[in-house]
């Protein structure tokens, strides 16, 4: 089968990205043919062994032949844009639709794929309905967000709803959200969850110390927390910083791994409450992140809204438990066997459980935690299901 993925966001910096390269890799393991479409504003891409990349080059940092005069939009801010869907105007949106129908074009009339699978309700899956070849769409919650913050995407939501094969969502949450907005019949919205990329999150064991040191971070900790994702209010990296302020000692060690807009914010937040041993790491790769979780205690998801959270999939596979807010797609996978679930906004039930970790009130099998994630979540367990989806759109 040949699939034509298409993605509103770059395959770095985005839960949406690393969905669509670990689908990618999985269906060419299996024998399909694989092309997909995505925004970059670097020419430094990632590579993917056996897929073809088709980007769709915007403006950045750098001069790139053909790219559009302002930079990829976001739900909200990527590490690598700011600009908003909301903040486009009509031209630009124009430009925006008519680059991603040019691409969606020329990978039709050249590799003629038998499925576009699109990702997000949004703008692109709307072009890619415009052509007769079955598509299916993968909600991955922002989208969803955006319903809620911009009524004029409204009518492009509806009519994506209603024109594709099926709808996917990753969670439970994602589900009841699509059939309660869109009053949609439940069988065309079918769940399946994300999974994680299990060649690149696994348990190991690694020197603490050593890999501190690639940091710069020469101190000895007894115990790590850690955070990775995008910087932006949703995140609620700064409940986590309030809650630094209780469990934090000169044992403790806070590591904050992502970028964004409200990076510049949060160190302020930092130097406010006199935190002296929480570190921002910046973006980091798959590889460093997954040593950061292996040398972690515990990894804490405080985010306000969460379609599905990766992240914390991840710190499991890596024998890392998880604390994090008691809502959205976390639900459906984090149990008191694998972590804690605190109330959304609750500084105080944050800390305090980061502190029952931290002084081993309550303790993790990691081992446990790892295979949990392994026998449940792995990737290649959700390739099949989307395969059939694949092949019932095409009848």
């Amino acid at each position: 089968m040949k699939v034509l993925l298409v993605n509103h966001f770059p395959l770095q910096g985005s839960g949406s990205g690393v969905y669509v390269a670990n689908i990618a890799k999985n269906l060419v393991k299996k024998g399909h043919s694989v092309c997909i479409i995505t925004p970059e504003n670097t020419s430094n891409i990632v590579d993917l062994k056996n897929i073809k990349l088709h980007p769709v080059f915007f403006k950045y940092k750098e001069e790139i032949e053909g790219q559009q005069d302002f930079n990829f939009p976001c739900f909200d801010p990527h590490p690598r844009s700011s600009l908003l869907f909301n903040d486009m105007t009509d031209v630009q949106l124009e430009q925006y639709t008519d680059a991603f129908r040019k691409a969606i074009e020329e990978e039709i009339l050249e590799n003629k794929p038998d499925i576009i699978h699109s990702q997000h309700i949004w703008l692109i899956s709307k072009v890619a309905l415009e052509y007769d070849i079955p598509v299916i769409v993968t909600s991955h919650g922002s989208d969803i967000m955006g319903y809620e913050d911009w009524p004029k995407f409204h009518s492009v939501m509806y009519e994506v709803v209603e024109k594709c094969k099926k709808i996917i969502a990753i969670s439970n949450h994602s589900k009841n959200d699509i059939v309660n907005i869109f009053k949609e019949n439940e069988e065309k919205v079918v769940v399946i969850s994300n999974g994680y990329d299990e060649k690149i999150f696994y348990k190991e064991d690694y020197d603490k110390e050593q890999v501190l040191k690639e940091f710069k971070i020469n101190k000895k900790y007894d115990k790590i927390v850690c955070f990775a994702g995008r910087l932006v209010q949703n995140k609620g990296v700064d409940l986590l910083l309030k809650a630094a302020k209780y469990y934090e000692d000169e044992n403790v060690l806070t590591l904050i791994v992502g970028d964004g807009e409200e990076y510049k914010n949060l160190n302020e937040m930092k130097e406010n409450l006199k935190l002296k041993n929480v570190i921002f790491l910046g973006n980091q790769n798959h590889d460093t992140l997954r040593k950061i979780y292996n040398i972690s205690d515990v990894c804490v998801v405080p985010s306000r809204k969460e379609a599905f959270g990766l992240v914390a999939l991840e710190s499991i596979a890596c024998g890392t438990p998880v604390i994090a807010a008691n809502q959205g797609g976390i639900l459906d996978f984090i149990n008191n066997s694998v972590g804690i679930l605190v109330k959304q906004e609750s500084v105080l039930e944050l800390s305090n459980a980061i502190s029952k970790i931290l002084n081993n009130e309550i303790k993790f099998d990691s081992m446990y935690l790892s295979e949990y994630a392994k026998n449940n979540y792995r990737q290649d367990l959700f390739v099949d299901k989307l395969i059939n989806i694949y092949k019932e759109s095409l009848i």
